[in-house]
């Protein structure tokens, strides 16, 4: 288990301050990650990776030469936020265009999503290429819905060799694109991982037994076989990869057996013998194969097999010099850098800069009820972590009640800076939004985030705020989750409780005080939460493992739901007042 931290929510902080103190002639820390401690030369393609932490060397470890130019880091198993995003691609770029690759999970493409949109209409040309090398996720025929496991490592290292090669932007997307196409990876686990402060793994394995087909967010396998000998597993791997070789495969592959995180160097190596050995009997070349942990699972037991079918120019962009902290190849460590090192980037919080606002009285009235209201959904969220993780790791990675705390803790702090500064109530929950975005990323981190800021929206800073008014932007919040998360009713999502929770509240609020009508809505969205234990999610990180979904409520529905009851509490005691 893991066992050593100062303070589990600060894990990821501390973890990542020690590497940037320990690699400092190599990266630099910026806000929301690191980049390479040498400035991006004028006219090359920067290449931006990231992900939640966990993974280690995937991502940090592995920016610079040849590989990538910044690395966003999330708080562990969760997606970065996209102020984060665009913090580090912005320190990174060279002028000659952005590449975004990280793995195909839900809250990793809202976030970058949203970063990429927003780096769009400040003129910079940013592409993005999804890392879908998990054959277990889905089928053959549905590639783009598979995750993105140790598979990264390949597609980073291809991206970054050309663009140190000079390759322009186009050039760069099309060698990711190429080289994603034709990777695949299976994996195996022996026993589950624990998150920090935990005092259980995210799931278990029975003796004797393995999980074939985990995710490296500690999720579990999609089944369960017999333990095999060293040569048995690497029959099971070798001959699921090569069946799914392209059809133009020719005889040369990459290879990488990556250790998750406890799986000894030895046991790979007895394991990487009969990878070799049957690779060889299939009729395939290894080139430059890897051994060793390159993309982890904190401390999870397993392994994992990930086979690259080359042609000429992947063979030479996979062979071609890299170094970084975590991974080094060839001598040519100076290749394509710059030697003007970057200067240390200046950590200030968004809101220190912002002062008083234009808003009305009743605006200003409203904000500091509103900002009563997310203290109160904090200290709801600190209560029911443990329950809420618990929820969150039947079928997916178990971060969903510790990414509450911290993006309704941050919410909750911005709206008091909001207040002091005779904030109305838009401008609060822009703020509000913003800081639980960043502050939890993930999927429900900018879920939130947005709906927050498409409540504030709808209630405005000036004028009054009637009734009628707080159901139509809360409806707008609920629009503004719809649109982002690209989910629908019974897609087993937080939605499934928010929709019914409007419903209710548009039509208890005609005949009842706005307190009222909001302790029915919310009743609505705790019972509607508890009835997608029914459901099969069809979207987002527990789709692969649906099967072990159905009978657990949803975790974003059940958090939505106790929030919507901690607000009601606080109104009730307004109208008290």
């Amino acid at each position: 288990m893991t066992r050593l931290f100062n303070e589990p929510a600060t894990f990821t902080e501390d973890a990542l301050a020690g590497f940037i103190d320990l690699y400092a002639d190599l990266v630099l820390g910026v806000p929301g990650g690191v980049v390479r401690a040498t400035e991006t030369r004028e006219g090359k393609v920067a290449v931006v990776i990231g992900g939640g932490s966990g993974h280690y060397p995937a991502f940090c470890g592995v920016v610079g030469v040849g590989f990538a130019d910044g690395a966003v880091v999330g708080n562990v198993f969760t997606s970065p936020a996209a102020r984060d995003v665009l913090s580090v691609a912005r320190a990174a770029s060279g002028g000659a265009g952005i590449l975004f690759s990280y793995g195909n999970y839900a809250g990793d493409v809202m976030n970058f999503g949203l970063a990429e949109q927003r780096l769009r209409r400040e003129g910079l040309d940013v592409r993005t290429v999804l890392v879908t090398d998990d054959i277990a996720s889905a089928g053959p025929h549905e590639m783009q819905k598979r995750r993105g496991i140790a598979g990264d490592f390949v597609v980073f290292k291809l991206a970054g060799a050309a663009a140190e090669a000079g390759y322009d932007l186009d050039g760069v997307e099309r060698v990711a694109a190429h080289g994603n196409a034709r990777t695949k990876t299976l994996g195996v686990a022996f026993a589950g991982c624990t998150l920090p402060g935990w005092a259980a793994p995210l799931f278990e394995v029975p003796p004797g037994r393995m999980a074939v087909g985990l995710g490296i967010h500690g999720e579990p396998g999609i089944a369960e076989e017999s333990l095999p000998t060293a040569d048995e597993l690497a029959e099971r791997l070798v001959s699921a990869l090569v069946a799914e070789a392209p059809a133009d495969a020719g005889s040369r592959v990459a290879a990488i057996l990556n250790g998750l995180g406890t799986t000894k160097y030895e046991e790979l190596f007895a394991v990487w013998l009969g990878v070799s050995r049957r690779l060889e009997v299939s009729g395939y070349e290894v080139v430059a194969p890897e051994v060793g942990e390159l993309v982890t699972s904190l401390d999870m037991a397993g392994c994992s097999l990930t086979l690259l079918f080359l042609d000429d120019e992947l063979e030479e962009l996979w062979t071609a010099p890299a170094i970084t902290p975590a991974f080094r190849r060839g001598s040519d460590g100076n290749a394509g850098g710059s030697a003007k090192r970057r200067r240390p980037v200046e950590i200030t919080s968004p809101d220190a800069s912002e002062g008083a606002v234009d808003a009305s009285e009743q605006s200003r009235a409203v904000a500091r009820t509103i900002a009563r209201a997310l203290h109160a959904i904090a200290a709801t969220m600190g209560e029911h972590e443990d329950e809420l993780g618990r929820l969150d790791s039947v079928a997916g990675d178990g971060d969903h009640g510790r990414g509450m705390v911290r993006g309704s803790a941050s919410a909750a702090a911005s709206s008091a800076m909001a207040v002091a500064a005779r904030a109305g109530s838009a401008t609060l929950l822009r703020r509000a939004g913003d800081e639980w975005g960043a502050a939890a990323g993930g999927t429900s981190g900018a879920l939130w985030g947005a709906a927050l800021a498409a409540v504030g929206k709808g209630l405005g800073d000036q004028g009054d705020i009637r009734s009628g008014d707080v159901v139509a932007a809360l409806a707008a919040g609920v629009k503004a989750v719809q649109t982002l998360g690209k989910a629908e009713f019974g897609d087993k999502t937080m939605l499934d409780a928010m929709l019914p929770f409007v419903d209710e509240l548009r039509a208890r609020s005609a005949a009842a005080s706005l307190s009222d009508a909001w302790r029915s809505a919310a009743a609505a969205a705790v019972a509607a939460a508890q009835r997608t234990a029914d459901l099969s999610p069809r979207v987002g990180r527990a789709r692969p493992l649906a099967h072990r979904s159905v009978g657990t409520p949803d975790p974003g529905a059940v958090s939505f739901g106790l929030a919507m009851e901690a607000v009601g509490r606080v109104l009730s005691e307004h109208q008290e007042k």
